[in-house]
């Protein structure tokens, strides 16, 4: 993914605190906590996809 986009995201409030806060403690930007968070998750449902 060498590509980026900008996009506005509009999250509640308690969930924006609770990524500030894992990404604080992960020594990340909130950006790359989010980004970090989808990556995984795309890296999962691929490895699913690949379960008989």
């Amino acid at each position: 993914m060498n590509e980026e986009t900008k996009i506005t995201l509009r999250l509640p409030a308690d969930l924006h605190q609770w990524l500030t806060a894992q990404a604080r403690s992960a020594r990340r930007s909130l950006n790359s906590e989010i980004v970090y968070r989808l990556e995984a998750e795309v890296d999962t449902a691929a490895a699913d996809a690949e379960s008989p």
